[in-house]
């Protein structure tokens, strides 16, 4: 089941990066991302606490909240709002830079990582340096640095979650994320003044919304928090160099989206380093991020 789960991430969350594309062509960008989290969330919370496993203590509870800070709220959200003016599969490509976050940060808090993660971490820089020079007009110049802080906030989610003390039951850890994400989003949403038009949605953003509720968030997001707790984050983290790969060719296929050659020399730079930071980790058997608990959605 760990495999397959697994392999629900490789292909699913590669796909949402379109979904979210299609789904804010209509519809407002905060205000539909929290409603996806908040229904999720709440979906999953209700089986979880059919099954009575919806147990956890107050501390539990703030730390999970933390998390739904860090990964809905800021790390996808951040994604959503960026995907106005960027690409999607562009996105997707500056999101693969996760794992590379996680290393600075561990060698910022005293850890060691091994000499050719560090060479990763540099042609990573060199691929990402590429894709935020190379416009080819269908990027603003700020959403891609967006979709980078994204990936920060997403990291940092990560780095953390190893070192907080998170429910047992995987499921409720996620139900909680959801339902705190998805708040902090739409609140986010109404303050920016951002309004509901429900005549003004399309059908092809309704279908989005839903396959990023169904799908994307209680399939995707609910089968990454399981594997991370069943198979070691190096080969879980193996998921950041196919969602690109997948992401842009959807975008190429369904959205038209269009990637000069600077930039797709770019996007290969940062998978070989992706590639790289996780094999060299998992030759040491040291896990790329700091526990089995989280790594990367968007």
């Amino acid at each position: 089941m760990r495999w397959a789960a697994l392999g629900v991430v490789y292909v699913v969350w590669g796909s949402t990066y379109l979904g979210i594309r299609f789904t804010i062509e209509s519809m407002p960008p905060m205000l539909s991302a929290g409603a996806r989290f908040l229904l999720a969330g709440a979906v999953l919370a209700a089986l979880v606490a059919w099954r009575g496993g919806l147990r956890m203590t107050r501390r539990q509870l703030g730390s999970a909240a933390v998390l739904g800070v860090l990964l809905p709220a800021w790390g996808n959200g951040l994604v959503v709002l960026a995907e106005r003016s960027v690409a999607s599969g562009l996105a997707a490509l500056l999101v693969a830079s996760v794992p590379l976050y996680v290393v600075l940060m561990r060698r910022f808090t005293g850890q060691r990582p091994h000499r050719v993660t560090y060479a990763g971490v540099a042609v990573g820089l060199v691929g990402l340096a590429a894709l935020l020079l190379d416009d080819v007009g269908e990027s603003s110049w700020w959403g891609p640095w967006v979709v980078l802080l994204a990936s920060f906030g997403w990291a940092l989610g990560t780095f953390l979650s190893g070192r907080l003390d998170t429910p047992a039951n995987p499921f409720a850890l996620s139900a909680v994320e959801m339902l705190v994400g998805g708040a902090v989003l739409a609140a986010v949403g109404l303050v920016a003044g951002e309004r509901v038009s429900f005549g003004a949605i399309t059908a092809v953003s309704w279908v989005a919304w839903g396959y990023l509720v169904v799908v994307g968030s209680l399939l995707a997001f609910s089968s990454y928090v399981y594997v991370l707790g069943q198979l070691p984050v190096s080969t879980v983290a193996t998921y950041a160099y196919v969602n690109p790969v997948i992401a842009v060719v959807l975008g190429v296929w369904l959205a038209d989206e269009r990637f000069g050659p600077v930039q797709l020399l770019g996007g290969l730079l940062v998978v070989v380093a992706v590639v790289l930071v996780v094999r060299a980790e998992r030759n040491r058997r040291t896990p790329v991020g700091v526990s089995v608990r989280a790594e990367d959605e968007r």
